[in-house]
C-alpha cells in the first residue's frame, strides 16, 4: 500500500460532525452518497467499511462493501443484498447490517462515534459474501492503493 489519503466527501456530513438523520437507525438508514476527491488511476474497485468506536466490541461493524467499481461517486441508499447489481455486483458482507448498510443507532442517550472508510483497491476481492470485514481486510491487505475516513457522532 502507498501512503496516499483518499480523501471523499460523505454528503451532508462533514468530518467530525454528527450524522444527518436519515443515515441513522432512527431516520431511513440510507447510506450516504461518498464523492471521492483524488482516486488513483491505478483503482480498479473500492470498498466501504462503517464502524462504531464506541461499541463495547472494538470497532464494531454496522457495514462492509467491497467490488465496487472504481469510480468518483458512490450513490446513496444501496440496496440490501449479498450482491448489489447497480453497483457491479459488489458484495455487501456481514456485520450489523447483514448483508446491507446499517446506520447508528445507539442506546438511548448515548453518544457513539463512528467512522465511514473507504478503501481504494488494484483488483476485485473474491470471498464471499459471508464474509466478515476481518476477512475482507485479511484478504484485501495487500492491494489497498488508497485510503481515507471520516468521523461522526449520533445519539
Amino acid at each position: 500500500m502507498n501512503n496516499t489519503v483518499l480523501e471523499f466527501e460523505c454528503i451532508g456530513m462533514d468530518n467530525g460532525s454528527k450524522f444527518p438523520i436519515e443515515y441513522t437507525g432512527r431516520g431511513q438508514d440510507v447510506s450516504p452518497e461518498f464523492v471521492i476527491k483524488n482516486l488513483s488511476p491505478n483503482a480498479k474497485t473500492l470498498a466501504v467499511t462503517l464502524e462504531d468506536l464506541s461499541h463495547p466490541i472494538k470497532d464494531f461493524t454496522h457495514w462492509v462493501i467491497w467490488n465496487i467499481p472504481a469510480t468518483d461517486r458512490i450513490k446513496k441508499n444501496i440496496p440490501a443484498g449479498k450482491s448489489v447489481p447497480m453497483l457491479g455486483n459488489a458484495y455487501q458482507g456481514v456485520g450489523y447490517g447483514l448483508h446491507r448498510y446499517a446506520g447508528p443507532k445507539p442506546p438511548k442517550g448515548k453518544k457513539h462515534t463512528y467512522r465511514f472508510t473507504v478503501y481504494s483497491l488494484d483488483c476485485e476481492i473474491n470471498i464471499s459474501a459471508n464474509s466478515m470485514k476481518r476477512n475482507f481486510l485479511k484478504k484485501a491487505e495487500k492491494h489497498i492503493i488508497q485510503k481515507g475516513s471520516i468521523i461522526g457522532e449520533f445519539e
